[in-house]
Protein backbone atom coordinates (compact mmCIF):
# COMPACT_ATOMS: atom_id res chain seq x y z
CA UNK A 1 0.00 0.00 0.00
CA UNK A 2 3.18 2.22 0.51
CA UNK A 3 3.65 2.22 -2.83
CA UNK A 4 0.17 3.30 -4.11
CA UNK A 5 -0.04 5.82 -1.49
CA UNK A 6 3.44 6.81 -2.61
CA UNK A 7 2.23 7.70 -6.29
CA UNK A 8 -1.22 8.87 -5.24
CA UNK A 9 0.84 11.69 -3.18
CA UNK A 10 2.98 12.71 -6.33
CA UNK A 11 -0.25 13.01 -8.62
CA UNK A 12 -1.87 15.45 -5.85
CA UNK A 13 0.52 16.99 -4.04
CA UNK A 14 0.23 20.00 -6.52
CA UNK A 15 -3.28 20.21 -5.48
CA UNK A 16 -2.32 19.72 -1.59
CA UNK A 17 0.19 22.93 -2.20
CA UNK A 18 -2.66 24.96 -3.72
CA UNK A 19 -4.67 24.25 -0.69
CA UNK A 20 -2.21 24.70 1.88
CA UNK A 21 -1.31 28.42 0.00
CA UNK A 22 -4.97 29.61 0.13
CA UNK A 23 -5.52 28.49 4.05
CA UNK A 24 -2.05 30.63 4.63
CA UNK A 25 -3.57 33.37 2.66
CA UNK A 26 -6.81 33.16 4.49
CA UNK A 27 -5.47 33.23 7.73
CA UNK A 28 -2.82 36.08 6.88
CA UNK A 29 -5.67 37.81 6.12
CA UNK A 30 -7.89 37.01 9.25
CA UNK A 31 -5.28 38.04 11.66
CA UNK A 32 -4.77 41.23 10.18
CA UNK A 33 -8.77 41.78 9.70
CA UNK A 34 -9.86 40.81 13.24
CA UNK A 35 -6.93 42.71 14.40
CA UNK A 36 -8.24 45.91 13.07
CA UNK A 37 -11.57 44.67 14.09
CA UNK A 38 -10.73 44.55 18.26
CA UNK A 39 -8.64 47.94 17.68
CA UNK A 40 -12.20 49.50 16.23
CA UNK A 41 -14.45 48.29 19.25
CA UNK A 42 -11.52 49.21 21.72
CA UNK A 43 -11.50 52.91 20.64
CA UNK A 44 -15.04 52.91 22.38
CA UNK A 45 -16.73 54.17 18.95
CA UNK A 46 -18.69 51.06 19.37
CA UNK A 47 -19.75 50.89 22.88
CA UNK A 48 -22.71 52.91 22.83
CA UNK A 49 -23.98 50.05 20.13
CA UNK A 50 -26.69 48.03 21.82
CA UNK A 51 -26.81 44.19 20.90
CA UNK A 52 -29.01 43.74 17.89
CA UNK A 53 -30.36 44.27 14.59
CA UNK A 54 -31.32 48.39 15.23
CA UNK A 55 -28.43 50.22 13.49
CA UNK A 56 -26.06 52.29 15.68
CA UNK A 57 -25.48 55.85 14.61
CA UNK A 58 -22.07 57.36 15.74
CA UNK A 59 -21.60 60.88 16.96
CA UNK A 60 -21.65 62.60 13.71
CA UNK A 61 -24.80 60.63 12.60
CA UNK A 62 -23.30 58.59 10.48
CA UNK A 63 -24.35 54.78 10.74
CA UNK A 64 -21.65 52.95 12.11
CA UNK A 65 -19.93 49.22 10.68
CA UNK A 66 -16.96 47.20 10.65
CA UNK A 67 -15.15 46.15 7.91
CA UNK A 68 -16.61 42.90 7.34
CA UNK A 69 -15.96 42.51 3.32
CA UNK A 70 -13.18 40.56 3.53
CA UNK A 71 -15.02 38.25 6.38
CA UNK A 72 -17.58 37.90 4.01
CA UNK A 73 -15.37 36.91 1.13
CA UNK A 74 -14.34 33.66 3.17
CA UNK A 75 -17.54 33.14 3.81
CA UNK A 76 -18.35 32.69 -0.28
CA UNK A 77 -15.10 30.89 -0.71
CA UNK A 78 -16.29 28.10 1.80
CA UNK A 79 -19.49 28.44 -0.15
CA UNK A 80 -17.61 27.60 -3.11
CA UNK A 81 -15.27 24.59 -1.83
CA UNK A 82 -17.55 21.62 -2.95
CA UNK A 83 -17.81 22.86 -6.57
CA UNK A 84 -13.84 24.09 -6.46
CA UNK A 85 -12.34 21.00 -4.84
CA UNK A 86 -14.64 18.79 -7.02
CA UNK A 87 -13.86 20.42 -10.59
CA UNK A 88 -10.15 20.24 -9.86
CA UNK A 89 -9.80 17.70 -7.79
CA UNK A 90 -12.42 15.00 -7.97
CA UNK A 91 -13.08 15.00 -11.10
CA UNK A 92 -9.27 14.24 -12.28
CA UNK A 93 -8.56 11.86 -9.30
CA UNK A 94 -9.80 9.06 -11.06
CA UNK A 95 -10.48 10.68 -14.62
CA UNK A 96 -7.31 11.49 -15.81
CA UNK A 97 -5.69 7.62 -15.32
CA UNK A 98 -8.70 6.59 -17.25
CA UNK A 99 -8.61 8.91 -20.08
CA UNK A 100 -4.59 9.04 -20.20
CA UNK A 101 -4.82 4.94 -19.34
CA UNK A 102 -2.15 5.11 -17.33
CA UNK A 103 -4.40 3.08 -14.67
CA UNK A 104 -3.66 0.09 -17.01
CA UNK A 105 -0.14 0.27 -16.30
CA UNK A 106 -0.24 0.84 -12.06
CA UNK A 107 -2.89 -2.65 -12.12
CA UNK A 108 -0.55 -4.57 -14.52
CA UNK A 109 1.86 -4.28 -11.10
CA UNK A 110 -0.26 -5.97 -9.05
CA UNK A 111 -2.30 -3.41 -7.29
CA UNK A 112 -5.94 -3.69 -7.16
CA UNK A 113 -8.82 -2.05 -8.25
CA UNK A 114 -9.77 -1.25 -4.88
CA UNK A 115 -6.42 -0.19 -3.73
CA UNK A 116 -5.95 2.26 -6.64
CA UNK A 117 -8.50 3.92 -5.77
CA UNK A 118 -8.28 4.17 -2.03
CA UNK A 119 -5.51 5.11 -2.03
CA UNK A 120 -6.28 8.45 -3.78
CA UNK A 121 -9.34 8.88 -2.70
CA UNK A 122 -8.13 8.37 1.51
CA UNK A 123 -5.62 11.35 0.52
CA UNK A 124 -7.84 13.63 -1.46
CA UNK A 125 -10.65 13.05 1.39
CA UNK A 126 -7.83 13.73 4.44
CA UNK A 127 -7.32 17.20 2.62
CA UNK A 128 -10.42 18.30 1.84
CA UNK A 129 -11.44 17.45 5.69
CA UNK A 130 -8.60 19.32 6.56
CA UNK A 131 -8.61 22.41 4.14
CA UNK A 132 -13.08 22.94 4.91
CA UNK A 133 -12.19 22.15 8.49
CA UNK A 134 -9.58 25.19 8.69
CA UNK A 135 -11.34 27.19 6.86
CA UNK A 136 -14.82 27.03 8.59
CA UNK A 137 -12.88 27.48 12.13
CA UNK A 138 -11.05 30.48 10.81
CA UNK A 139 -14.38 31.85 9.93
CA UNK A 140 -15.95 31.57 13.19
CA UNK A 141 -12.80 33.08 14.91
CA UNK A 142 -13.14 36.03 13.00
CA UNK A 143 -16.71 36.58 13.18
CA UNK A 144 -16.57 36.09 17.17
CA UNK A 145 -16.00 39.92 17.91
CA UNK A 146 -18.93 41.20 15.22
CA UNK A 147 -21.18 37.95 16.05
CA UNK A 148 -25.14 38.63 15.62
CA UNK A 149 -24.38 42.60 15.91
CA UNK A 150 -25.92 45.39 13.77
CA UNK A 151 -22.30 46.66 12.62
CA UNK A 152 -21.25 42.92 12.30
CA UNK A 153 -22.48 40.18 10.67
CA UNK A 154 -25.53 38.12 11.50
CA UNK A 155 -25.60 34.25 12.00
CA UNK A 156 -28.55 33.98 9.17
CA UNK A 157 -26.31 35.79 6.37
CA UNK A 158 -25.37 33.69 4.00
CA UNK A 159 -21.68 33.74 4.13
CA UNK A 160 -22.16 32.95 7.90
CA UNK A 161 -24.89 30.05 7.51
CA UNK A 162 -23.52 28.38 4.94
CA UNK A 163 -19.89 29.84 4.61
CA UNK A 164 -19.02 27.96 8.58
CA UNK A 165 -19.70 24.73 11.11
CA UNK A 166 -19.82 21.31 10.32
CA UNK A 167 -21.54 21.40 6.97
CA UNK A 168 -18.99 23.29 5.28
CA UNK A 169 -16.65 19.81 5.69
CA UNK A 170 -19.60 17.68 4.88
CA UNK A 171 -19.86 19.88 1.67
CA UNK A 172 -16.65 19.92 0.67
CA UNK A 173 -16.69 15.80 1.00
CA UNK A 174 -19.54 16.08 -1.58
CA UNK A 175 -18.28 18.30 -3.87
CA UNK A 176 -15.12 15.40 -4.07
CA UNK A 177 -17.46 12.39 -4.11
CA UNK A 178 -19.50 14.12 -7.03
CA UNK A 179 -16.31 14.98 -9.04
CA UNK A 180 -14.61 11.75 -8.41
CA UNK A 181 -17.55 9.55 -9.72
CA UNK A 182 -18.19 11.80 -13.04
CA UNK A 183 -14.38 11.09 -13.44
CA UNK A 184 -14.70 7.74 -13.35
CA UNK A 185 -18.08 8.09 -15.71
CA UNK A 186 -16.69 10.33 -18.19
CA UNK A 187 -14.45 9.28 -21.01
CA UNK A 188 -12.52 12.64 -20.37
CA UNK A 189 -11.46 15.05 -17.68
CA UNK A 190 -12.33 18.23 -19.06
CA UNK A 191 -15.94 16.67 -19.61
CA UNK A 192 -16.10 15.23 -16.28
CA UNK A 193 -14.89 18.86 -15.16
CA UNK A 194 -18.06 20.47 -16.54
CA UNK A 195 -20.64 17.90 -15.10
CA UNK A 196 -18.78 18.36 -11.70
CA UNK A 197 -19.57 22.32 -12.59
CA UNK A 198 -22.88 21.98 -12.96
CA UNK A 199 -24.07 19.59 -10.59
CA UNK A 200 -22.26 20.83 -7.60
CA UNK A 201 -23.07 24.16 -8.45
CA UNK A 202 -26.92 23.06 -8.28
CA UNK A 203 -27.06 21.50 -5.52
CA UNK A 204 -25.19 24.66 -3.62
CA UNK A 205 -27.97 26.64 -5.33
CA UNK A 206 -30.79 24.35 -4.02
CA UNK A 207 -29.62 24.40 -0.67
CA UNK A 208 -29.60 28.06 -0.27
CA UNK A 209 -32.78 28.15 -1.67
CA UNK A 210 -33.82 25.91 0.79
CA UNK A 211 -32.52 28.13 3.42
CA UNK A 212 -34.60 31.30 2.17
CA UNK A 213 -37.67 29.12 1.87
CA UNK A 214 -37.38 27.54 5.10
CA UNK A 215 -38.19 24.09 3.91
CA UNK A 216 -36.01 21.87 5.97
CA UNK A 217 -36.09 23.89 9.17
CA UNK A 218 -39.59 25.23 9.30
CA UNK A 219 -39.58 28.79 11.81
CA UNK A 220 -41.82 29.17 14.63
CA UNK A 221 -44.28 31.73 15.48
CA UNK A 222 -44.48 34.72 17.94
CA UNK A 223 -47.86 36.18 18.95
CA UNK A 224 -49.05 39.16 21.62
CA UNK A 225 -51.81 39.33 22.61
CA UNK A 226 -54.17 42.78 21.19
CA UNK A 227 -51.95 45.35 20.82
CA UNK A 228 -49.68 44.83 23.09
CA UNK A 229 -45.80 45.05 21.94
CA UNK A 230 -44.88 41.95 19.77
CA UNK A 231 -41.33 40.11 20.95
CA UNK A 232 -38.40 41.68 20.20
CA UNK A 233 -36.94 40.43 17.12
CA UNK A 234 -33.39 40.64 18.21
CA UNK A 235 -31.27 38.17 16.53
CA UNK A 236 -34.02 36.19 15.30
CA UNK A 237 -34.04 35.61 11.45
CA UNK A 238 -37.37 36.94 9.95
CA UNK A 239 -39.06 35.31 7.28
CA UNK A 240 -41.09 38.39 6.77
CA UNK A 241 -44.84 37.21 7.11
CA UNK A 242 -46.63 38.78 9.90
CA UNK A 243 -50.37 39.95 10.33
CA UNK A 244 -53.02 39.78 12.64
CA UNK A 245 -55.11 36.70 14.46
CA UNK A 246 -58.42 36.65 15.01
CA UNK A 247 -60.09 34.60 18.03
CA UNK A 248 -60.73 31.39 16.08
CA UNK A 249 -57.25 31.45 14.98
CA UNK A 250 -57.42 32.72 11.04
CA UNK A 251 -54.25 34.63 10.08
CA UNK A 252 -54.61 37.51 8.15
CA UNK A 253 -51.60 40.02 6.58
CA UNK A 254 -50.64 42.94 8.63
CA UNK A 255 -52.01 45.00 5.41
CA UNK A 256 -55.67 44.67 6.90
CA UNK A 257 -54.50 47.47 9.85
CA UNK A 258 -51.71 48.73 8.83
CA UNK A 259 -50.86 50.47 11.80
CA UNK A 260 -47.84 50.06 14.14
CA UNK A 261 -49.33 50.74 17.65
CA UNK A 262 -51.99 53.18 19.16
CA UNK A 263 -55.69 53.86 18.77
CA UNK A 264 -55.76 53.49 15.10
CA UNK A 265 -54.74 50.05 15.34
CA UNK A 266 -56.82 49.38 18.58
CA UNK A 267 -59.95 50.38 16.18
CA UNK A 268 -59.13 48.75 13.77
CA UNK A 269 -58.42 45.22 15.32
CA UNK A 270 -62.06 45.28 17.02
CA UNK A 271 -63.68 46.32 13.98
CA UNK A 272 -61.38 43.03 12.03
CA UNK A 273 -62.09 41.09 15.07
CA UNK A 274 -58.48 40.53 15.53
CA UNK A 275 -56.91 39.74 19.27
CA UNK A 276 -53.49 39.29 18.67
CA UNK A 277 -50.45 40.24 16.37
CA UNK A 278 -47.85 37.47 15.33
CA UNK A 279 -44.77 36.95 12.94
CA UNK A 280 -42.86 34.17 12.24
CA UNK A 281 -39.13 33.77 12.48
CA UNK A 282 -35.98 31.44 13.45
CA UNK A 283 -34.30 32.01 16.36
CA UNK A 284 -30.49 32.31 16.41
CA UNK A 285 -30.62 28.84 18.23
CA UNK A 286 -31.70 27.44 14.91
CA UNK A 287 -27.89 28.03 13.23
CA UNK A 288 -27.03 24.53 14.86
CA UNK A 289 -30.54 22.84 13.05
CA UNK A 290 -29.24 24.24 9.76
CA UNK A 291 -25.99 23.19 10.24
CA UNK A 292 -26.85 19.53 11.23
CA UNK A 293 -29.43 19.59 8.77
CA UNK A 294 -27.19 20.59 5.95
CA UNK A 295 -24.12 18.21 7.45
CA UNK A 296 -26.87 14.98 6.98
CA UNK A 297 -27.75 16.28 3.94
CA UNK A 298 -24.25 16.61 2.16
CA UNK A 299 -23.26 14.16 4.47
CA UNK A 300 -25.51 11.54 3.09
CA UNK A 301 -24.57 12.42 -0.56
CA UNK A 302 -21.24 11.95 -0.30
CA UNK A 303 -21.58 8.55 1.07
CA UNK A 304 -24.14 7.63 -1.59
CA UNK A 305 -21.75 9.11 -4.52
CA UNK A 306 -18.62 7.29 -2.84
CA UNK A 307 -20.97 3.52 -2.62
CA UNK A 308 -21.91 4.17 -6.21
CA UNK A 309 -17.86 4.71 -7.35
CA UNK A 310 -16.79 1.84 -5.64
CA UNK A 311 -19.89 -0.49 -7.13
CA UNK A 312 -18.74 0.54 -10.74
CA UNK A 313 -14.76 0.52 -10.59
CA UNK A 314 -15.13 -3.11 -11.48
CA UNK A 315 -17.01 -2.17 -14.54
CA UNK A 316 -15.76 0.95 -15.70
CA UNK A 317 -11.30 0.04 -14.77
Amino acid sequence: MKGSFWLAWRQQRTAVAVGVAVLLAATALAMYSRSGMLDDLGSGLFDRCEPGPLYCTGPDGRILFLDIDPLRYLGALNIALPVLIGVFWGAPLLGRDRELGTHRTVLAQGVGRGQWFASRYALAAVSAIALSGATAWLFAWWRQPAEDRSYGLFWYETSALSGSGPRVVAAALFGLATGTLLGLLCRRVLAAMGWTLLVTGVVTLAVEWLHKARVLVAPRSYTSAGIAPKPEMGDKWSTGHYGLITADGHRADVVACPFPSGAELRQCMAQHHFVARFYEANPAGDYWVFQWTDTALFGGLALALTLATVLLLRRRV
